[in-house]
């Protein structure tokens, strides 16, 4: 069984879903280490009732944030992480020594980049009245949103749809989209 970290910034979407797969089953997965920026995210709070590794790891906890997310990785013996919602940019030392995975609410390379994230993307969609949308599951390098794709799912837009509209219907469109991409990436890495 491999072990991931799951990195998160505020409510961990991703972490209920990866967490759901792996209790049914659908992930050969362990969680072993939950890692947020933010002393309030929920995620952290999600973890330890799951009996789930978690730290805080940002600039009021400590000095050098890579040295102490390399070290709790390691620690944790994690290869890979997934980024559920994780707005701080990781360093080329994270990216370049785990295989760091994340989503995106688009059918990249369109409409990623930085600043390109939930609602701003889907904001973009509708304003370019595209017909298509959907999800991006890729690697993470030091560019945003530029990683090697390993899944994309896409949808139709409605006649009358809505930002609101099209992000509730990515973001249930995401939860098959992790899983299918992650049981695809850790069978082939």
């Amino acid at each position: 069984m491999k072990n991931i970290a799951i990195f998160a910034s505020h409510n961990g979407s991703g972490f209920d879903t990866i967490l759901e797969a792996i209790k049914t089953k659908k992930l050969d997965l362990n969680i072993s280490l939950v890692i947020s920026n933010n002393t309030n995210s929920p995620v952290l709070q999600k973890a330890k009732e799951n009996n789930i590794n978690n730290n805080i790891v940002n600039q009021k906890s400590c000095e050098d944030i890579n040295a102490k997310l390399t070290e709790l990785l390691k620690q944790n013996k994690c290869k890979y992480i997934f980024l559920a919602g994780y707005m701080k940019r990781l360093d080329a030392v994270i990216t370049d020594n785990f295989k760091v995975i994340n989503t995106h609410p688009s059918l990249l390379p369109k409409y990623g980049g930085e600043g390109m994230y939930g609602h701003f993307v889907h904001e973009a969609v509708i304003a370019n009245k595209d017909k298509v949308s959907g999800v991006t599951i890729h690697e993470v390098n030091a560019e945003y949103d530029s990683g090697e794709i390993i899944l994309q799912k896409e949808l139709l837009l409605g006649d009358n749809e809505t930002a609101q509209t099209l992000e509730s219907k990515i973001k249930k469109l995401e939860k098959v989209a992790i899983v299918d991409g992650l049981s695809k990436y850790l069978n082939i890495s």
